[in-house]
Order: structure tokens, then C-alpha cells, then sequence
């Protein structure tokens, strides 16, 4: 068992190694890059300096995502399960509904959420162009090339998402663990030959940069941020794989990997100052740079992968807790849940990172871009932890601020330093991230009032069902499935198939749909069944927030309780809103209308239910909002 346990262990860390740390394995392909060769507020290459910035990265990585991350945030799970979402309900789950706190809580996980696919828009366009540019320093001749180049490997990677990860997924792991070592060599190589780079292990050479060099030191952070990009994706991927997988292939062999290229970068630059066209492919010998080139591209092919793969991720968890109406979602493995794609959502970032190459132009350009939403998701997520640890944990509120303090200090300097980026392009991924936090707000607050319109006037179930004994209501043969979200009141389908028809089948089901802050539930508990009197009967249908939901086969498993449903002799009744815009309602005019065209291009029901077509009934219905 022990054995069989430590084969599990190696497969999964094996499996980390490829899918959790492409985009911060690939940050030195651009990270040392921004700061002594920037375009805006470039370091002058120095000893002093040099020693200061690698001091700066090196503690970075051990602060931030050594004793942050894979430390601390990492005790965060549900049920095993990490990433801004799942923190997010965490923060939730003790606390008033209608208090200010738990609302700040929500909007502040739903920005973080937000800047995310900021984050899934970037990272592609920066990682594969960066690697592409490598070829400039083969002839001067692949300059006209590097924009089409990327671009067809952006639009190849985007396209192929439809056919999923799983046929790819078992190269992911090899091919990173050779990125990794190639990354040591090189790094290790240059470290020999400049032994004296070691000493920037000591945090002096970097409080000393930071407190010679004021202005400068703060613009300079602004760049160092780069080396811990993708330090999210450790806890966010944490339900594919645990804890200790992720934790085991940082410390033992990314960590060392990253801080030996960065080093090496620092050493090639003390000796060759001019090499900060691009000290990463320079430390390789020219023999060696097509081959690099090409391993880097693989290589930030794959860290795109996992940040679009986070974007669907997230989008799963957000529908299926009611943040965003309901997307098309295909299933590209039969084995494995989480992989899925989202072709509107696919589109999106398509389309978005092509307007970002195309608009920038070139990976230092976009290195203004970059920072400002993984730096905003950080803080949010700082705030949330802290949540957990005073609700979840119960922790006094001062030992939760006093833990978490230093890492706020941190990564609000490095927060601070990314928005004086802003103009320079830093402004792409907030206004990106505050258009899908609209989005998600309007969705989320338009629902509420449609509930709400919807409910005002409702008829309570069990007073329906006595009137309905009563009344002598013809009886039809076969069985109606009326879906509502209160389980207490009548349908406002039921009504008007009953106002239409005259009459009611002769088994009736009133079915809701529940969605708990957890990842999964269980077969066991995903049905609860009442039977009323009158062959009525509420079924409620229970899935956690990564379930995928199909009502067919929850409805299979009510026959335990004694409710047998024939799929063939059964009929889905569904209520097709029309909503109307109202003026001085609860929500802005703007807002309304939003909501009404998210509404109206919403995946239906059906197909995200996996309810079969043929079975179903839609009722039409107007709503004034």
C-alpha cells in the first residue's frame, strides 16, 4: 500500500510539474529581461544593482510563493479544491447574508475572479511571443516573422482547445521536467563562472537596492513581480492533484530551478552587460539557441494551456454558483471531469490575446500590461484568507491580521509599483477585469430580481394541491417535471400548462436545483424526494460547484426512494421569460438591459441540464423587471 501510495504521489507531482508551473516556469524568459532593459524606467546595470535585484527575486519566490502559497493559502481548501473561487466561498460560509461584510467579501472575490481572465489573456500572449523573440538573436532576418509566428501558434492553440488535454496531457509532465533541468544548466553554468552572484542570498543586497535607490527601487518592483506570475495557478490547481504533489515539485525541483537561471541571467549580465537584449537565450551557446527556442515555445504553449484551462475552470465553478449565465460546455475526456471547454469563453480570450500581440507588439511592451491584475488577485486573496482563518479556523481577528500583515505589505508594494504602469498599458488588464466584473455583478443582481418578481406573487405548493383535490382537475396519463428554484411554491410553468391544457399528468414532480460551496456531492446524498398527496412530489437535485449536472440521471437514482421516473413517458416543462426593461427599478436602466441580452444568449436549460429535447415543453411567459 505504502508503495502503491508513493507511485500515486510521484504520477501526481510528475503531473504538477507540467500542468501547475508553465506560467512561473517560463517567467525567466522575460522576468530579468524587464528589469535592466525596460523601456520605461530600465535599472543601470551595476554589481550593486545586479546583486539587489537578484536579492529582490530570490526572496520573492521564498516569501511569496514558498511560505504564502504552498505554506499557508494551501490550508485554505474545500474539500480539497483551491483557487479565488473556492476561497471565496470558504470566506462565506459563516456570516450574515445581508451584512456589509459579507457583501464586501463577494465583491471583492468576484474582482479578484475578474482580474483572473485578465490574467488568461495575458499570460499566452506574453509567454509565446517572448519565447518567439529568441529568433532575433539567430539573424535579424526572423524579425519580420515573430508577430506571425505567434500569432499562428495562438490561434493553433486556441482552436485545438476543442479537442481537450487528455491526448497531450501525458507529454506535459517530461517535457517540463526537461524545461526545468535546461533551465538549471544554463543558470548552473553561468553561476560557476560568476560564483560571486551567491551572495545576493543575503536580503541586505536587497533592502540596500530598495532603500538606495527610492524611485527607482519602486519602479524596478514593478518588473521584479514578474518572477512569482502564476503563483495563483499553485493553489487554484490544488483539486487536481493536492497539496503535497504541488508543494513536493516546488521545493524539490522548480524553486531551485528558477533561482539557478535567475542567478545565472544575473552573473551573464555582470560580465556582459550588452547580453540584456535577452540574457536568457544569450547564456545559451549559439549552437543551442534554435533548439532553445523551440523547447521554450512547447514550453509556453503549455503554460497558456493551464491558465485558459483555469479560465474554463472558473467559469464552470461561477455558473454553477450563479455568477454567470449558463455557457455551452463540452467535455473533452470521458475519464476526467475537469477537463472541459467552453467555446464562448475560448473566443473571448482568442480574440482578446490577438488584439493584445497585435497592439503591443512586443513582450516588453506587454510586460506593462502584465503584473497589475496577478498583483490585485494576490491582495483579494489576502483578505479572504484572513476571513477564512477568523470564521473557519478561529483564529482571533489580531493573529489572522498579524499573519497575514507581512504578505499584504508585500504584495501591495508590488501592487503600488505596477500602477504607475497603467498608462503604459497596465490599463488593458483592469479595464478588462472591471468589464467582467460588471458582467458578473449584473448577472448575479438581475437574477435576484427576477426571483424576486418571479415569487411575489406565487401560490404556496401544498394549499395548490388540497385546492387541486378539490377542484377535480382532469388527470393525464404520463409524468410533468416543472423545474423551479423554490421547491415551496408552484411553478409559474405548472400554471399556465395548467391554465393551457385544463388538466395535470398523473405523476407530478416539482424539481429544484441546489448548488453548495463544496466541489462535490456525493451520489448518495444528490437526491432528496418528498412525496405530497395527489402523486406530487418535490425532489430537490444536489451538486457542489465542480459537479457536472445532469437532472436524467439524478432522477434515476429517486427510484430508491420509490419514485420511478420513465424518461420516456416523461415531459420537461420549462417557463421561457420574456423580460422587460422598467424604469426606477432596483437595478440601473443600463444594467437592465444588460441582463436582459445576457439573458437572451444564455445556454438553455436543457442542454445544460442534459435534459433530452424531445421531452421538453417550453411556456412563454412576460416579466416586467
Amino acid at each position: 500500500m505504502r508503495t502503491q501510495n508513493k507511485k500515486q504521489l510521484t504520477t501526481l507531482t510528475l503531473a504538477a510539474l507540467g500542468i501547475v508551473y508553465g506560467d512561473i516556469g517560463t517567467s525567466p524568459l522575460y522576468s530579468i529581461k524587464e528589469v535592466f532593459g525596460s523601456v520605461h524606467h530600465p535599472v543601470p546595470i551595476t554589481p550593486d544593482n545586479v546583486l539587489g535585484i537578484l536579492s529582490l527575486f530570490f526572496w520573492s519566490l521564498i516569501i511569496v510563493v514558498t511560505l504564502k502559497y504552498v505554506s499557508f493559502i494551501m490550508r485554505a481548501n474545500n474539500k480539497g479544491e483551491g483557487g479565488i473561487i473556492a476561497l471565496l466561498t470558504l470566506a462565506l460560509q459563516k456570516g450574515n447574508p445581508a451584512s456589509w461584510q459579507q457583501k464586501s467579501l463577494i465583491t471583492l472575490g468576484l474582482f479578484g475572479a475578474a482580474l483572473f481572465y485578465g490574467d488568461g489573456v495575458i499570460t499566452p500572449a506574453i509567454s509565446v511571443l517572448s519565447a518567439v523573440e529568441g529568433l532575433e538573436l539567430i539573424t535579424p532576418a526572423f524579425n519580420l516573422y515573430i508577430l506571425p509566428i505567434t500569432l499562428t501558434i495562438l490561434i493553433v492553440l486556441f482552436v485545438f482547445q476543442r479537442r481537450g488535454t487528455a491526448s497531450i496531457g501525458a507529454l506535459f509532465g517530461p517535457i517540463m521536467i526537461l524545461w526545468f533541468a535546461v533551465l538549471a544548466i544554463l543558470g548552473g553554468i553561468s553561476v560557476v563562472q560568476h560564483p560571486a552572484v551567491l551572495a545576493a542570498i543575503n536580503p541586505v543586497y536587497g533592502f540596500n537596492f530598495l532603500t538606495g535607490n527610492s524611485a527607482l527601487g519602486f519602479f524596478a518592483m514593478g518588473a521584479v513581480v514578474l518572477c512569482i506570475t502564476g503563483a495563483e495557478a499553485l493553489y487554484a490547481d490544488m483539486g487536481h492533484f493536492g497539496a503535497k504533489p504541488i508543494q513536493y515539485a516546488w521545493l524539490g525541483y522548480v524553486l531551485p530551478a528558477l533561482l539557478i537561471n535567475y542567478f545565472g541571467q544575473g552573473g551573464l549580465l555582470l560580465s556582459a552587460p550588452a547580453a540584456i537584449k535577452n540574457p536568457f537565450y544569450l547564456m545559451a551557446p549559439e549552437w543551442g539557441r534554435y533548439p532553445l527556442v523551440i523547447l521554450a515555445t512547447v514550453a509556453t504553449v503549455i503554460a497558456s494551456q493551464a491558465v485558459i484551462s483555469g479560465a474554463f475552470s472558473i467559469t464552470q465553478q461561477a455558473m454553477q454558483l450563479g455568477y454567470t449565465p449558463r455557457f455551452q460546455t463540452q467535455h473533452t475526456s470521458d475519464r476526467e471531469v475537469g477537463q472541459i471547454y467552453l467555446p464562448a469563453i475560448n473566443w473571448i480570450l482568442l480574440i482578446s490575446t490577438i488584439g493584445l500581440v497585435i497592439g503591443f507588439g512586443t513582450s516588453s511592451k506587454l510586460a506593462a500590461a502584465y503584473g497589475i491584475a496577478v498583483t490585485g488577485t494576490m491582495l483579494i486573496t489576502n483578505i479572504l484568507a484572513i476571513a477564512v482563518a477568523i470564521r473557519l479556523w478561529n483564529w482571533t481577528p489580531l493573529r489572522a491580521v498579524l499573519t497575514v500583515l507581512p504578505f499584504i505589505c508585500i504584495d501591495l508594494g508590488f501592487f503600488l509599483a505596477n500602477s504607475v504602469k497603467i498608462p503604459a498599458g497596465g490599463w488593458f488588464p483592469l479595464v478588462f477585469g472591471l468589464g467582467i466584473f460588471v458582467l458578473l455583478t449584473t448577472w448575479k443582481r438581475g437574477r435576484e430580481l427576477l426571483h424576486d418578481r418571479l415569487t411575489a406573487d406565487a401560490l404556496r405548493l401544498k394549499p395548490f394541491i388540497k385546492d387541486i383535490a378539490e377542484s377535480g382537475i382532469g388527470r393525464v396519463p404520463g409524468t410533468a417535471i416543472f423545474m423551479t428554484q423554490d421547491p415551496e411554491s408552484v411553478p409559474h410553468a405548472m400554471l399556465h400548462s395548467l391554465k393551457h391544457y385544463k388538466a395535470l399528468h398523473e405523476q407530478v414532480i416539482v424539481l429544484s436545483v441546489r448548488v453548495f460551496d463544496v466541489p462535490y456531492v456525493p451520489d448518495i446524498d444528490r437526491v432528496e424526494v418528498l412525496r405530497l398527496p395527489e402523486n406530487f412530489s418535490q425532489v430537490i437535485v444536489q451538486y457542489g460547484f465542480k459537479d457536472e449536472p445532469d437532472i436524467p440521471a439524478a432522477l434515476a437514482l429517486c427510484a430508491n426512494a420509490g419514485l420511478n421516473v420513465e424518461m420516456m413517458d416523461t415531459s420537461f416543462f420549462f417557463g421561457r421569460e420574456t423580460l422587460i426593461p422598467k424604469l426606477d427599478s432596483e437595478m440601473a436602466y443600463w444594467r437592465e438591459l444588460l441582463f436582459i441580452t445576457m439573458f437572451r444568449n444564455a445556454s438553455s436549460a436543457t442542454a445544460f441540464f442534459k435534459i433530452p429535447s424531445n421531452r421538453v415543453v417550453e411556456l412563454g411567459a412576460q416579466i416586467v423587471l
